[in-house]
């Protein structure tokens, strides 16, 4: 049997998992909930791993180029016989490498976890989170429909909510998922007037229909929605800014990026898998499938371009001056995100100007190793020293040899060093930004130098530095559980770089012919040596050379360790302006008019009622009086009116 028959179950296994432990978990299934939701992960990656061979290496290829596969799909809501809402499963080159990167991260995150989280009251309502989390994010990249991917995008929110306050005894635990569930609630607004206006001019909900009408220069859909506009501005270009707005607030870029920091309050393992390879590059991966109509759309494009290419500055900017290791890997999460989406941003369509896509999609698949690495790394590092500030640690190389050298292997990937990973992902996004748009690559130049200076500052203050105090007794690096993703994750961060994914995931389909060129590459290698090195000498050992730099720079650092005060700037629009201007007008009206009116009609009601109660005396004789005079006042009347 075609192994596609069985790709239902990639979801399916996760959202079992999820009821199972959802509902009997705690009673039931409270000390193996770990083991279960494991183990349905594994025969979920496993599924993932047969479908990627069957697809690249069987059966997917048709004259040379990638075939769309659509194995499941049935009709759930008819609108029109045009527009309807399909439920189904498709087999492309990016959702064949976004299901193996979704179920490999989160099989790691669930077998860390069974050492991380254990002894944990709610432990089966933890590993039912993560399932639901998996279930919603399989189920957004194998959607066929516009509109099945905006939902299981909603639910993804909703399961991140659920997972970020999964400590919701903590006042700040609680103020974060709420944070992050507003903040992308209003992306999501946008994305969903942007599908309402493809959809409405497209004529469907269908991905495969929707590209080819929009993309069709013959086609009357293309013509009406290009001839169309508001404010002078093409509705191809509100829709897909629109669409782009949902995917830069679950991607984090700026300025929606203001909820990702704060996520942190959630577990480590989850932020190893939140943060780092699914749900922030559901934007990238959001973008990715629509990009054929992207690039039609230059005015959209650019938007993306310069939008991913600010973000990825600005986070890597401030996380060089947190001391919090958790949002030091948040914002340069947000600066990765942001490279992938300026790689989209300065692409074309097909061949050699189609570099840009796989650039994008290629450093999505490294950055989900080497970062779900270094947040686990870091949860290791938390669970020893019971602390997330780099001043409480130092040192730690001596007690945590597997985290000092996996951590390591993964500051190199990101920091762009050959032979790692990210140095081959990195390479081809500079080199498709330096021949679309120069300044672009300038900027992703300077931050690929800041990103391996922040990343060894954290390093050295890990596992260098002064001598870290460990309080009480300590467990060393954690349980055999919590060190086998580790060693697992550094070989992939160490190995991904040599995946064909040229061969396989393109913008046309077709493999493209990529080379390094070492001339090209001195530059960026070069900055990373230095930006490591800048690092070296600040913090490899206890001195006060990186205080009296910051002394210098003191009003710009100030304003970047304080995250450029964008906080500051939301709660004051927020709270004087809308509460203040908006919100207490509406509240003022609410309260005083609308109900003001219906509280003096209840009163006036009740004070007429009181009034003419007597007439309903329950007295035969006084009816009939009534009745009498009702009719001597009519008779009265009719011969007025006839005289």
């Amino acid at each position: 049997m075609n192994i596609y028959s069985y790709i239902a179950l990639i979801p399916l296994l996760p959202l079992a998992t999820f009821l199972l432990l959802g509902l009997f978990g705690k009673k039931y299934f409270s000390s193996i909930s770990g083991i279960l939701g494991t183990f349905t992960l594994a025969v979920s990656a496993f599924i993932s791993l047969a479908v990627a061979y069957s697809y690249f290496f069987v059966n997917g290829k048709v004259d040379g180029v990638f075939q769309q596969i659509i194995p499941l799909k049935y009709t759930w809501l008819t609108f029109s016989p045009n527009v309807s809402i399909d439920m189904g499963i498709v087999i492309d080159p990016l959702s064949v490498m976004m299901l193996v990167v979704v179920t490999f991260v989160s099989l790691m995150v669930h077998i860390f976890s069974l050492g991380y989280m254990k002894g944990e009251e709610r432990f089966a309502t933890y590993y039912a989170f993560l399932s639901l989390f998996t279930f919603s994010m399989l189920g957004l990249v194998l959607s066929t429909n516009i509109f099945q991917i905006y939902m299981f995008w909603e639910l993804v929110g909703v399961s991140s909510f659920l997972l970020i306050g999964f400590y919701f005894e903590k006042p700040s635990a609680v103020a974060a998922a709420k944070k992050a569930f507003i903040v992308t609630r209003f992306a999501d607004l946008g994305f969903l007037i942007g599908i309402l206006i493809l959809s409405f001019h497209a004529e469907t909900l269908d991905f495969q229909t929707l590209i080819s009408r929009l993309t069709d220069t013959q086609s009357t859909q293309l013509m009406g929605i290009t001839t169309a506009s508001f404010m002078g501005v093409s509705m191809l270009t509100w829709g897909l800014t629109l669409v782009f707005m949902g995917g830069a607030g679950k991607s984090a870029m700026f300025p929606l990026h203001i909820w990702l920091p704060d996520a942190m309050e959630g577990p480590t393992p989850v932020s190893a898998l939140i943060h780092a390879a699914t749900m922030v590059v559901a934007g990238v991966y959001l973008v990715a499938r629509l990009f054929p109509v992207f690039v039609f759309d230059a005015a959209a494009l650019t938007i993306v371009t310069y939008v991913g290419a600010f973000s990825a500055l600005f986070a890597a900017i401030i996380a060089c001056t947190q001391t919090d290791i958790k949002r030091v890997l948040a914002y340069s999460t947000m600066s990765q995100i942001g490279y992938m989406m300026f790689a989209l941003g300065v692409s074309g369509k097909g061949g050699e100007e189609g570099l840009g896509y796989m650039a994008s999609l290629f450093h999505l698949f490294t950055h989900a190793f080497f970062k779900s690495l270094l947040f686990l790394g870091a949860g290791a590092v938390i669970h020893l020293v019971h602390s997330n500030d780099m001043k409480d640690m130092g040192g730690l190389r001596k007690h945590m040899p597997i985290t000092h050298i996996t951590f390591l292997i993964a500051c190199l990937a990101i920091a762009g060093i050959p032979p790692f990973a990210g140095f081959f992902s990195k390479e081809e996004i500079l080199t498709a930004a330096f021949h679309s748009n120069k300044l672009i690559y300038v900027l992703a130049v300077f931050t690929s130098g800041l990103t391996a200076f922040y990343m060894f500052r954290l390093y050295f203050s890990i596992f260098w530095n002064k001598e870290a105090h460990l309080h009480g007794e300590h467990h060393g690096e954690g349980t055999l559980s919590m060190k086998i993703p580790l060693i697992i994750l550094g070989a992939c961060a160490l190995l991904a770089g040599f995946v064909p994914i040229a061969d396989w995931v393109t913008s046309d389909g077709i493999a493209l012919e990529t080379h390094i060129d070492i001339v090209f590459s001195i530059l960026p290698v070069a900055l990373a040596i230095g930006g490591i090195l800048l690092a070296l000498s600040f913090y490899k050992t206890e001195n006060s050379k990186s205080d009296k730099i910051a002394s210098s720079l003191n009003g710009f650092y100030q304003a970047a360790y304080h995250k450029f005060y964008i906080d500051e700037i939301y709660l004051f629009v927020t709270r004087k302006i809308i509460f203040n201007l908006i919100g207490r007008p509406a509240a003022w009206i609410d309260k005083n008019i609308v109900d003001g009116l219906m509280n003096k009609m209840a009163s006036g009601t009740a004070v007429i009622s009181e009034k003419i109660k007597g007439f309903q005396s329950g007295k035969t004789q006084e009816y009939a009086l009534y009745f009498f005079l009702g009719i001597i006042s009519l008779s009265a009347l009719f011969i007025y009116i006839i005289k």
